[in-house]
């Protein structure tokens, strides 16, 4: 009986820590969701755990607590770092941030890792092509000078892009201009956008600005009477002191047509460069036609001349051996000119020729 009383008092024990094992769960979940009588859910999740970014993308000229921690709260407008220079990049070690932000309230910051934090201020940027553009607008506007998309622009010192606030609206803003069309020569300093702190010092760029002529240009050595085709050519845009005369602009005004001389590769091809292709060459067996109303004839010839189609050439007649001139009308043919029968003009008919019964002429 004594065993048996001592066993069901260590079963009343087991139960009673059983009991108070799930009383303690009960008291550790039950912070996390509090509900009401009825019930039902009246609170939330508590804030997730502030954490370090990896990159960040600035707009001003300080980073600010938000910026590099997610989950910041009330933390997050608070500034610690100054940003790096506008359209650049810098580091901040991860071990420098939470000491950083420690002083604010974020004693406990998530890492995930990261060793370095990249911080960019962000910027709009004005390109080395957006200036070049923007000289060439200044430039244009000048006595004498052509449109600024016929200008070739060069600058004498290396550019870099100019990088603006992303808040501040404009173009760059000419202050001074000085232009020489003899030489080419610039020189011209702009005003940057912005006020206040956003203001920069005035840009200064000198350099040349060419006018120039797009042209057809020979990409290939071309030997004379050679037919050119397309390949052979490109358009380039020269300066105009080099594109004098009767130049060719456009591609398909060359194709198909013969050089009239050697041309060089790199050299701008001009309507006196170019002829009609040669069909028909010197020394070169033809066929000789003649053709009169109702008859044409044919015969064996010799070109004496080379010609290209409606070109005036001599033929040697192989039959007759004679010279004769005729036009070239195909590849290998020439065509005489038929002649035509000469008539006899009666200026003053003889007596007999008179009608009978009337008086010769007096």
């Amino acid at each position: 009986m004594l065993g048996m009383a001592r066993l069901g008092s260590r079963w009343k024990q087991v139960r009673r820590w059983t009991f108070a094992a799930r009383a303690l769960a009960a008291a550790v979940v039950l912070p996390v969701v509090a509900t009401s009588v009825a019930g039902q859910v009246t609170g939330a999740i508590p804030p997730a755990t502030p954490s370090l970014k990896r990159d960040v993308i600035v707009s001003g000229d300080l980073v600010r607590i938000g910026d590099l921690i997610d989950n910041a709260g009330a933390s997050a407008r608070v500034p610690v770092f100054r940003a790096p220079d506008l359209g650049q990049t810098g580091k901040v070690s991860a071990a420098r941030v939470v000491e950083a932000v420690r002083a604010h309230g974020l004693t406990i910051v998530e890492t995930r890792g990261v060793m370095d934090v990249a911080v960019t201020r962000a910027s709009r940027v004005v390109s080395i092509k957006d200036l070049e553009s923007r000289i060439a607008e200044v430039v244009a506007g000048q006595p004498g000078v052509g449109e600024a998309r016929n200008l070739s622009v060069t600058l004498d010192r290396e550019a870099r892009p100019v990088h603006l606030e992303p808040s501040v609206t404009g173009e760059l803003q000419v202050s001074r201009a000085f232009y020489d069309p003899r030489s080419g020569k610039f020189d011209i300093t702009f005003d940057v956008p912005g006020s206040g702190a956003a203001r920069r010092a005035p840009l200064r760029y000198v350099g040349t600005a060419i006018e120039t002529i797009e042209a057809a240009v020979v990409t290939r050595p071309i030997g004379r009477g050679d037919v050119v085709k397309a390949s052979d050519l490109a358009l380039e845009r020269r300066p105009k002191a080099e594109v004098r005369g009767d130049f060719v602009g456009s591609v398909g005004d060359v194709v198909g047509r013969a050089a009239r001389r050697p041309l060089r590769a790199g050299e701008i091809v001009r309507t006196s460069d170019l002829m009609k292709p040669e069909i028909v060459q010197r020394n070169e067996a033809v066929t000789l036609v003649y053709e009169v109303p109702g008859l044409v004839l044919t015969m064996r010839g010799k070109a004496l001349d080379s010609g290209a189609e409606g070109d005036t050439i001599s033929v040697l007649n192989m039959q007759s051996k004679r010279t004769v001139q005729g036009t070239v009308s195909g590849p290998g043919q020439v065509t005489i000119p038929a002649t035509r029968p000469r008539v006899a003009t009666q200026l003053n008919p003889s007596p007999q020729s008179q009608p009978e019964g009337e008086p010769p002429a007096r």
